[in-house]
């Protein structure tokens, strides 16, 4: 059974969420690659599209949305993700996880692309401790 931690990024207030993701809502995620709209329900948010923009295993290791798969593979980096050189033309042999979300996939980052009636921070119940002051 998939178990996934979602960090769900708000582009409109830069805020980001981290949901606990488990069961049916989890296998919503399985298959689909970096770049794909999920239903946002699946993260808690009813009415709201949300897209896959990367993730990362257990061991660190990141999805590239350039390797084709959900496995790991050796790639030779010049830098992006998973790999930040430290001088020009410096290149090195990472291994790096595909762009399908697999059960290997621990934690899933993404944003969202579809905004629906109710706000983010009463979905999620946040914001109400400051209203109480």
């Amino acid at each position: 059974m998939a178990n996934f931690q979602v960090v769900v990024a708000d582009p409109d207030s830069g805020a980001a969420y981290q949901r606990e993701v488990d069961g049916q809502d989890a296998n919503r995620f399985l298959g689909k690659s970096i770049g794909e709209d999920v239903d946002g329900s699946a993260v808690g948010l009813d009415g709201y599209s949300v897209e896959i923009t990367g993730g990362s295993d257990n061991a660190g290791r990141p999805m590239r949305d350039d390797v084709a798969g959900p496995n790991l593979k050796d790639v030779l980096l010049e830098g992006g993700t998973g790999y930040n050189p430290e001088r020009d033309g410096e290149r090195r042999r990472i291994s790096v996880r595909g762009k399908e979300v697999s059960e290997e996939v621990a934690q899933l980052n993404v944003r969202i692309s579809e905004y629906g009636d109710e706000s983010v921070e009463s979905l999620y119940g946040e914001g109400d401790e400051e209203d109480d002051e």
